[in-house]
């Protein structure tokens, strides 16, 4: 073999080198952009049902019995159950008082979050009316935190639990 052909044996394996380790690296490289895009995936699903439990939850209706089973629609476990045994008390409260309570998300964030798990703490900026304010409308801010479980292929409240001051 003439120093010409083993510098050309030699160019050769050091390319087959080099594109098996790019190969390589792009195979990596797709494997890690599909793992983020689950993952943002993920974060997007669970910020939207915490979202959509707490709207649900600050925007209750004495005149709109609908309005309680939004919240149930969400839920599920002993949160649903509990919820659901104490919403027949809520909707005389509400009607006795003539409560009307409006909100919306402000901002939310993940604290935690696992493919069949997650926690949300979320905070509301809204009004409350009833008997005791004269119907006129009384500022109300809330920060809760959502714990959430993957349930089929839905994001469902396991726990909300108001946190800060007491509303």
């Amino acid at each position: 073999m003439t120093t010409t052909n083993r510098w050309l044996t030699g160019l050769v394996v050091l390319l087959l080198l080099l594109a098996v380790l790019g190969g390589a690296l792009v195979w990596r490289t797709h494997g890690d952009r599909a793992d983020a895009r689950t993952s943002q995936e993920r974060y997007g699903d669970v910020l939207a049902a915490a979202d959509h439990e707490v709207t649900a939850f600050v925007n209750l209706r004495y005149d709109d019995p609908a309005t309680l089973d939004a919240v149930a629609a969400g839920a599920t476990g002993d949160f649903r159950d509990r919820y659901v045994r104490s919403s027949r008390r809520v909707a005389r409260v509400l009607r006795q008082h003539r409560s009307v309570s409006t909100g919306r998300v402000v901002w939310s964030g993940v604290s935690a979050v696992s493919p069949d798990r997650a926690t949300v703490v979320v905070a509301t900026s809204g009004t409350v009316s009833n008997d005791r304010t004269q119907g006129s409308p009384r500022r109300r801010d809330f920060r809760f935190r959502v714990n959430l479980v993957h349930v089929g292929d839905r994001w469902l409240t396991a726990n909300l639990q108001f946190v800060g001051d007491t509303p």
